[in-house]
Parts: structure tokens; sequence; C-alpha cells
């Protein structure tokens, strides 16, 4: 099927690229498949070649005019599969993911995305895909991924970069960006409509956002000590239902518990949850077609009843229903935002509090677990940020991500956390997790 090839950047992906080059540093997703059996690498190099066509055959072209709308062009063919030479144990699969997750990807110079395989002494393999996060969210790459098993790929029409000549670009670059400039004024008085609103919340957040004195091992990059989890599905919703929520709500309840546990709550003892609102539509090109919603919980209470935070999670979001378009009107001044802004904006919006992301993609394709054709026995993702230090979690006052999505019978989880002060070892982090999901009454397989 072919789609209009109108390559502007909606405002979100420019905000996501900027923030990259202003941070020097972004998130990324990660999917992790282990076969146990070994891999059928001939339906793996055919899923590779598959992805580039659609959302991921992409990367950002820059605007010729400062403070221009960027685009997107084609990113042509894709690089080869990168096959370990070494076996490795199954218990070293983590420390191959992290080393993945380290190799690079960039939305405007390329690679997009690669994909790494780890052969395993035992005779398995492990298969990890990473995506800067500019290109695609979870909801462009699950239906990518689809697309790529299936091999039903979609046409954007984007052209080859550089294609233009300075003319030409300077002359579509000009018309677009004049007709942006129309959406300035009213984006002006939404920002300060919003700032009027908040200015209570962004003062105590400036202040909070001044330089730290004493930064332990500022330079040291870190991975966050990460855990999987598996819940068998029947199990999860029949708790769910019991516990008066539903999948999300049930993710969310554990966000929570494991933030009450770990001491990543406020000072009357709840924690912030912060939740993705997916907006992609059919056919949509938006690498990031997302919203999200802000929910405080109890995490002592989550265990045995769930309904508060599903009667927050309901308020939230018809609250974004009915001023979302509020919210979004600042947008159109993505473009002419600074790096030094971006970086300021960065760590006014991370202290406001201690957000826990929960992120729940509910039930995914059965494709999504089939890289090479056939059903992975173990599946997990998340979204590491490469380059990120031990310097900026302090600064950001810690961080913890909960992903999941249910494939194959099966609850599939990653819990992330990184606190200032705390042991921060898998070993830790392990201990609260499994002290989590015991309090709620689950059976999970970690690792």
């Amino acid at each position: 099927m072919t789609y209009p090839a109108d390559n502007t950047l909606a405002y979100m992906d420019q905000g996501s690229y900027l923030g990259l080059r202003a941070l020097r540093r972004g998130p990324v997703i990660q999917y992790v498949w282990i076969y146990e059996r070994g891999v059928d690498m001939d339906g793996l190099r055919r899923f590779h070649r598959n992805l580039a066509d659609g959302l991921l055959g992409r990367l950002v072209e820059r605007s010729v005019i400062p403070f221009g709308r960027h685009h997107w062009v084609s990113s042509g063919e894709p690089g080869g599969i990168e096959i370990s030479a070494a076996e490795r144990r199954r218990d070293e699969v983590w420390d191959f993911v992290n080393e993945r997750a380290e190799v690079p990807v960039d939305p405007e110079h390329g690679p997009p995305w690669h994909i790494g395989v780890q052969p395993l002494v035992e005779g398995g393999a492990v298969v990890t895909l990473v995506v800067s996060h500019t290109v695609a969210d979870a909801g462009a790459l699950i239906e990518s991924i689809t697309h790529a098993v299936n091999g039903t790929g979609r046409d954007l029409g984007y052209p080859p970069g550089r294609a233009r000549t300075r003319a030409q670009a300077l002359r579509a670059d000009l018309a677009t960006t004049v007709r942006a400039v129309r959406d300035v004024p009213a984006a002006v008085l939404g920002a300060a409509r919003i700032a009027r609103e908040q200015s209570a919340e962004l003062s105590e957040s400036a202040k909070a956002a001044a330089p730290v004195a004493a930064v332990r091992y500022p330079q040291r990059a870190v991975h966050l000590p990460t855990i999987a989890v598996r819940v068998d599905q029947s199990e999860w919703e029949a708790r769910a239902k019991a516990l008066g929520g539903s999948s999300n709500v049930l993710l969310a309840g554990i966000a929570a518990r494991i933030g009450a546990i770990t001491g990543r709550v406020d000072a009357h003892g709840k924690a912030m949850l912060s939740l993705p609102v997916s907006e992609r539509v059919a056919g949509d090109t938006r690498g990031n077609a997302l919203n999200t919603i802000t929910v405080m919980a109890d995490g002592q209470r989550a265990p045995g009843d769930l309904s508060e935070i599903r009667a927050g999670i309901k308020a939230a979001l018809g609250e974004l229903a009915e001023n979302r378009e509020r919210v979004l009107a600042p947008l159109p001044l993505v473009p002419y935002s600074p790096k030094f802004l971006l970086r300021r904006l960065e760590k006014l919006v991370l202290k406001v509090g201690k957000p826990i992301g929960s992120s729940n993609s509910g039930a995914l394709p059965e494709e999504v677990n089939r890289p090479d054709g056939t059903p992975a026995d173990f599946f997990v993702a998340g979204s590491p940020e490469p380059g990120l230090t031990a310097g900026d979690l302090e600064r950001m006052g810690g961080r913890m991500l909960v992903a999941a999505g249910t494939v194959g019978g099966a609850v599939c989880i990653s819990v992330a956390s990184w606190e200032p002060g705390a042991p921060n070892t898998k070993e830790a982090l392990m201990q609260s997790v499994k002290e989590a999901f015991y309090d709620f009454d689950l059976t999970a397989v970690m690792e």
C-alpha cells in the first residue's frame, strides 16, 4: 500500500531529534528475543531486509533554513546483521544485551536501528533489535515488526537523502517555514498560559534543578540494573480482575509497589506514575505518536486493591482528552528551541518529582515474537539510554522504568531502576521486584 509522501517531521519528532542533539544522548527501544534451540538465520535475514520497508527505513534530514522544519528521507539498504564470533553462556545473555544497547544508532547519520545475534554455548541464540526512539516509538516499532515478519512492506515514498539541489531545498524549506510561522503566535499564547498555570511548580523545579555541589562519579556511564520478568497471562489477568483492575492497572500497581519498596515516593508515600498514551492512527507516519498522563498511586495499598489507581488513570485520561489541544498548543515553537533551553527544560521536568515510567503495550501481535518466522522462547522490551552517566542520574533524582507487553501466552515485563545512594545492583533490584510480585501473589520467572 502506498501512502502520501509528506515527509515533514511532526513537531514531536523534531523535538525528539533536537533533544537528542542538545543532550548528546537519547533513549532507544531495545527488543530482546531468546531462542533456546537456536535461530533460523535465513528467516532473520529476511526480517532484517523487510524492516527497512516502512517506518524504520528513514532518517532525519535537517532543513537548510535555521529553525526550519526537518524532513524524513529514505535510509536506503540496511547494514548487515552483526553476529558474535564467540559463543556465550546462557547466564551471560544480559551482558550481551547491554553491549548491544551501546552500539550507536543515529536518526540523522544512521544507522537508525541495528540487529545483533549472540550464539549460546548450549546451542541457542539471543537476538536483539535496537531502534532510535526519534525514528519510532513502541507503536511504530510493533507495526514495523509485524510488516517485516509478514513481508507486507509499507512504501512511504520518501526521497533519498540530499536529493534536492540547494536552490530547491531553499525554496521548499522557506515555503514550509512561512506556513509554520502562522502557528507561532497561538503557540506563544498557549505556552504563556501553561507557564502561568504551572508557575509555582516550575519555580520549585528550577530551585531543585540548581547545580548539585557533590555529584559522585559524574562521568561514569552506567547501565540501569534491569530485571526481565515473565508471568502466565491467565494468572495475570485473573489477579488483575480479583483486585478490581485491568492488565494496565495491575502493571501500574506493581510499578507503584516497587517504587514504595525502593523509596521512590514523595513525602506522602505516593508514587508518581507516568503512563504513555498512544495516539497512533491508521496510516500514521509519526515516529512518536504519544501523549502522557501522570497518576499518583499508593504502593502500600495497591497489592490488596487496585480501584484507587484505576480511578486515577480514568480521571487522568479524561483530563487529557479535555485539555489535549491546550497542552499541545506550544508544539509549533519546537523548531525555535535553542539547545541550552532544551537542556534546561530536561532538568526542570525531571526535578518536578520522582516519576516512575509504567508502559504497557498490551496484547502484541504474535509476529512481534517471531523475528525469524518462529516463536522465540523468551521476549522482553526495554528503553535504555546509552551515554547516561551516574552523575546524570543523580541530578535527575534517579530513574525507574517498568514496561510490559503480552505475547505467546505470557506477560513479558522489564524493570529498570537506579536510585541515588542505593546499591544499584541487579541483585538488590531483584530482591525488590521479587518482593513486589510476592505481595501481589503472582508467580513469575525472573532473570
